[in-house]
């Protein structure tokens, strides 16, 4: 089923409020803070999902928490989930083990707009651990690759220590179809690549400003700035996607907690077309 403006909504549960078991396969340290968790249906059913979306995810006894899926609809097998620990249902999921359960709900929300990019240049913006939301657009983005003009893959992290999914941006990089930079706010060790901020990289180019269409992932003060650079670049508001995982707690629309204005995140996102947010996003921490 499509959404209003034509992304792939989530299938339709039985009960979405129920989870569903599924078993860890693999735990993967990505970072200090940051982890990979690959989990399989414990009941042997399969997982559809668009590249975007987001599950619920339970850690028995204490909570669940919205992690958007970090692997490609057409990668067989595990459903990835990439979380970094900051709170006790994020702690508890990151102290389990493989063999162990967690509840899973979902697929929820919107989709990135992969699809709708065939033909157009691609400018894909992520800040941090914005990454792991965006990665199976990117994922897709490269199996399909001649459906789409030039692609640009920018990539921002505060150091070099903090740079997720460090070896897989290397294989990125080692594409000659692809523009792929990373660059860090602050140098540490002994770092040789870009230094500053990575909406500073939009302006070098390398897309084509009218039938271009760009993703963005990462902390709202990136994105802030990332769409003012596209803006600045002739890139339009309706042709620039944003994801926005604020304070989802049911995810079926029901307790408010991540109202929008009038729409829902859970519903209506996470991923908008920029100019459906555009005046709410303009004001700071809305």
């Amino acid at each position: 089923m499509m959404t209003p403006h034509g992304t792939m909504a989530a299938p339709a549960q039985l009960d979405p409020m129920t989870p569903r078991p599924f078993r860890i396969r693999q735990r993967r340290k990505e970072l200090a803070d940051t982890f990979t968790l690959a989990l399989a249906p414990d009941d042997g059913g399969g997982f559809a999902f668009q590249p975007g979306q987001f599950n619920m995810l339970y850690a028995f006894g204490v909570g669940e928490i919205p992690v958007s899926i970090s692997s490609a609809p057409d990668e067989p097998g595990e459903i990835l989930h990439t979380i970094r620990a900051v709170g006790k249902v994020s702690a508890a999921l990151g102290a389990l083990k493989p063999g162990d359960m967690v509840g899973v709900r979902g697929p929820f929300g919107t989709s990135w707009p992969v699809e709708a990019a065939y033909g157009s240049d691609l400018v894909i913006l992520a800040g941090g651990i914005g990454l792991a939301p965006l990665r199976p657009a990117i994922r897709q983005v490269i199996a399909q690759r001649e459906k789409f003009g030039n692609v640009v893959i920018l990539y921002g992290a505060r150091t070099p220590e903090d740079i997720l999914f460090r070896k897989e941006l290397q294989s990125w990089r080692g594409h000659f179809d692809l523009n792929v930079e990373v660059t860090v706010d602050r140098v540490t060790g002994a770092w040789g690549g870009r230094v500053g901020v990575v909406t500073g990289l939009i302006r070098q180019g390398g897309f084509d400003r009218l039938h271009s269409i760009a993703l963005l992932c990462g902390p709202e003060v990136m994105m802030r700035y990332g769409v003012r650079a596209l803006h600045d670049c002739g890139v339009a508001s309706e042709r620039i996607y944003v994801s926005m995982e604020r304070n989802m707690k049911c995810a079926v629309g029901f307790c408010g907690h991540c109202q929008f204005g009038a729409s829902f995140v859970c519903k209506d996102g996470p991923v908008f077309p920029f100019d459906r947010i555009e005046k709410l996003f303009a004001i700071p921490e809305l």
